[in-house]
């Protein structure tokens, strides 16, 4: 059956925002110091749910249906997955002592104000390596709290680096699963995408880390003395295994057992009661998260069902068809990947519904295959690592006990790369490559 584009559609997204958003603003005017958390965001979807299966159902689709398939996609069975190991991990690592111990032993020597640079570009080279933000924060982020608690420094601010730089390598790295949907749907080589994208997040990176090096605290790491060495292996085995390629779920899953079993060794008075425990509560800790993401997937699918991704897209391919230019064509291009990625809460499947109206629009604006591959990436990229509901900042912001929108404020590369990318459209250029071949055509 095909369903009619509707801009109603997406009106459940825009209900869910202002009950979460205002009420958290609104707490928070009142002096509340956690105003985000007065209305948790599972209950404040629940009317947005209701008003999308309200909707879906008045255009002739079974709309309870659509949300459990929604609901039960293997990406979003996936990320629950991935926060539940990682809640543990965090949680069992912290109790035995293995954060004390990373942070007496690997930065304690380190001067002050290259621990966060340095966690930024730590956070780099892992989601480079493995192509995968929540990989790397599910990886690194417990590592980066420890820092954080330890020398006093703005948790927020913190985590927020490590985000910027599993978006890095998210956006760049040649195995992400988001390169590899950009490059096929726009008929891009991965290597002249690869090139086209390195001279938009290289600068941007390198900017970050200036930032990051002008905001990093002065104030010295308080190490903890008496932390036994060996509890670091569970945190370099972990960022082992995850840069030589191992599936995300295996890794958490190694290190959870691999930190219970130094723990039992090493730990003081740690025994097997303590470490499933321990594992309940890192479980227990990702609950408002699994929820939400649940009722995001359900949601999402129903928006889709009824229509409004395709008004989206119309909308906006209307508006590039009506204006000519490469800078017209590229910015519609970044504003179809940024909205959707918004509204899809994936960066992936953002690139994937909006990559045949991407290339359409690179076709007629005489935009190579290349750079608009790296376009949809980038800004899918931008806006994934800054959303306050976002599957990256709902992770970290569930281990590290902070407001997510508090969190999406201090994620500084995700902030400076769409700066770059949109001064890299304005930038005159003095010739452009072959454009991108239109469905059924060839490119002269």
């Amino acid at each position: 059956m095909t369903t009619r584009a509707s801009a109603l559609a997406l009106t459940p997204l825009l209900l869910f925002l202002a009950l979460f958003f205002g009420a958290g603003l609104y707490f928070s005017a009142q002096g509340e110091p956690m105003g985000f958390y007065q209305l948790r965001a599972p209950v404040a979807i629940l009317p947005a749910l209701a008003l999308a299966v309200w909707i879906a159902h008045r255009r002739g689709l079974k709309a309870l249906e659509v949300m459990l398939q929604g609901m039960g996609d293997p990406n979003i069975v996936l990320m629950c997955l991935i926060y539940l190991l990682a809640g543990a991990f965090a949680y069992v690592s912290s109790a035995v002592g293995a954060v004390d111990a990373v942070v007496a032993l690997g930065l304690g020597a380190l001067s002050p104000a290259l621990v966060l640079p340095g966690l930024f570009v730590l956070a780099c080279f892992i989601s480079l390596a493995i192509g995968s933000s929540m990989g790397t924060v599910a990886a690194a982020a417990p590592i980066a709290l420890g820092v954080a608690d330890a020398a006093g420094m703005d948790r927020a601010l913190v985590v927020g680096a490590v985000i910027g730089g599993a978006m890095f390598g998210d956006n760049l790295s040649i195995i992400s699963d988001t390169t590899i949907a950009a490059t096929r749907t726009q008929g891009a080589q991965m290597r002249d995408k690869f090139r086209e994208n390195f001279r938009i997040a290289v600068p941007a990176a390198l900017a970050t880390l200036a930032l990051l090096l002008f905001l990093g605290d002065p104030a010295p790491v308080e190490t903890a003395s008496a932390a036994s060495p060996w509890l670091v292996l569970p945190y370099l085995a972990v960022l082992a295994l995850a840069v030589a390629g191992m599936d995300v779920l295996l890794v958490l899953s190694f290190g959870v057992v691999m930190a219970g079993v130094f723990g039992f060794a090493f730990g003081d008075g740690y025994d097997g009661v303590s470490y499933v425990g321990d594992i309940w509560m890192g479980f227990e800790s990702m609950v408002e998260i699994l929820l939400l993401s649940l009722l995001i997937g359900g949601l999402g699918a129903l928006m889709k069902a009824a229509g409004g991704l395709d008004w989206m897209a119309q909308a906006i391919s209307r508006f590039a068809r009506g204006h000519r230019g490469r800078r017209t064509g590229e910015f519609s291009i970044a504003a179809l990947s940024a909205t959707t990625d918004a509204f899809t809460a994936n960066n992936t499947v953002a690139i994937l519904i909006s990559g045949s109206v991407a290339r359409d629009i690179a076709a007629r604006h005489g935009i190579s295959a290349r750079r608009s591959a790296s376009l949809l990436d980038v800004f899918a990229c931008v806006v994934q690592g800054v959303l306050p509901y976002g599957a990256q900042i709902l992770l970290a912001s569930s281990l590290a006990a902070v407001s997510p929108l508090a969190l999406a404020g201090k994620i500084h590369y995700c902030w400076i790369l769409a700066v770059v990318a949109v001064g890299f459209i304005l930038w005159p250029q003095r010739s452009q490559a072959l454009p991108a071949a239109a469905p059924g055509t060839r490119a002269e």
